[in-house]
């Protein structure tokens, strides 16, 4: 069975398509590498034991996605394409309503033009905001997010909501990630970001190898055990995983219409100091590190309730966040 996975090249898109692949499917990529590498496709080779099928081109280019559908009888879609820096969205509004939203609507016009109705939304924990209560649950309030990137994913998840209700022929689940960190176990493929890191676990990587000469940490006066915020970090091969589990989810419907949403999180909050020590535990080396001022837009703490994916998919987050740092560290020492 084949499928197309927008922004294959990319961090999380990578990972998955390595566990597409791992689980029988026929993975086929597509992406403009704006936001990604091409020696992700030699890692990818290098995995699998074989080259993935993949187009370069933008994702919201209608006959592009013609071609492609019709050429690899393409049965289901995962996208992940998006332009995803905080800080740049807020600056270049229209950019990112253009690209993530503009792509978005040309992907489902296409699908719907050519009968494939399964699509697995790439969305995120953002649409919570600062919850008034955790851990979150699918039924937790959505909240105006606090940058414009958050809100194509609000907005996204209501052009699918909005599909649904108006009977189209689609059928999609939106999965609300929380913190993917960590890399392939092989060190071959992992987060690979373009300038200065806007993740935390890339800048500690980058940090730990001597390539930047300190990690600033946003507050320490957060109402939280040590002062840091708390994430739920998970293992992108967890994650990739769960986007396995509901592509079988949604083979299995028997409805031509459908929208549901999941949280895709490990249910476990780790501060950031914690993931700092961890990083040095497993790493033998100490982390230079200075105490800054708050960023705005930060919250506390945020973790999921992973409940309902667990229930409804059977899938569970099984690394630990020692596992997900181990391959993260790897995968940093080989690019170096």
């Amino acid at each position: 069975m084949h499928i197309l996975v927008t922004g294959g090249a990319g961090f999380i898109g990578s990972h998955t398509v390595v566990a597409l692949s791992e689980a029988g499917y026929t993975p086929v990529i597509v992406d403009d590498f704006s936001n990604a590498d091409k020696s992700v496709l030699d890692g990818l080779t290098a995995i699998l034991g074989k080259k993935v099928i993949c187009y370069e081109g933008d994702c919201g280019d209608k006959q592009l996605l013609q071609k492609i559908f019709n050429e690899q009888a393409i049965q289901g879609v995962i996208h992940f394409a998006a332009f995803k820096a905080v800080g740049e969205s807020m600056s270049e509004p229209l950019k990112y309503y253009r690209n993530n939203l503009g792509t978005l609507v040309a992907l489902l016009e296409s699908m719907v033009s050519a009968g494939i109705p399964d699509l697995i939304f790439s969305s995120s924990c953002t649409v919570y905001g600062d919850p008034a209560k955790l851990p979150v649950t699918e039924a937790s309030p959505v909240q105006q997010p606090e940058s414009v990137y958050g809100n194509t994913k609000k907005v996204g998840e209501e052009i699918l909501l909005d599909c649904q209700r108006a009977g189209l022929p689609l059928r999609s689940l939106l999965l609300r990630y929380f913190n993917p960190v960590g890399a392939h176990p092989s060190g071959l493929i992992g987060e690979l970001p373009s300038g200065v890191p806007s993740n935390l676990v890339p800048f500690v990587m980058q940090t730990g190898a001597g390539l930047r000469p300190q990690l600033t940490v946003f507050g320490d006066d957060y109402d939280t055990p040590d002062g840091t915020c708390i994430r739920d970090y998970i293992h992108v091969m967890d994650l990739a995983e769960a986007h396995v589990a509901a592509l079988a989810y949604l083979k299995k419907l028997n409805t031509p219409n459908h929208c549901d949403v999941f949280n895709v999180g490990t249910g476990k909050g780790a501060s950031v100091m914690e993931l700092i020590r961890t990083y040095e535990a497993v790493s033998g080396r100490k982390l230079p590190f200075t105490i800054g001022a708050r960023r705005s837009g930060d919250v506390p703490m945020v973790y999921a309730d992973p409940a309902k994916i667990q229930r409804e998919m059977g899938w569970s987050a099984s690394r630990s966040l020692e596992a997900a740092l181990t391959d993260a560290w790897r995968w940093q020492q080989n690019i170096q």
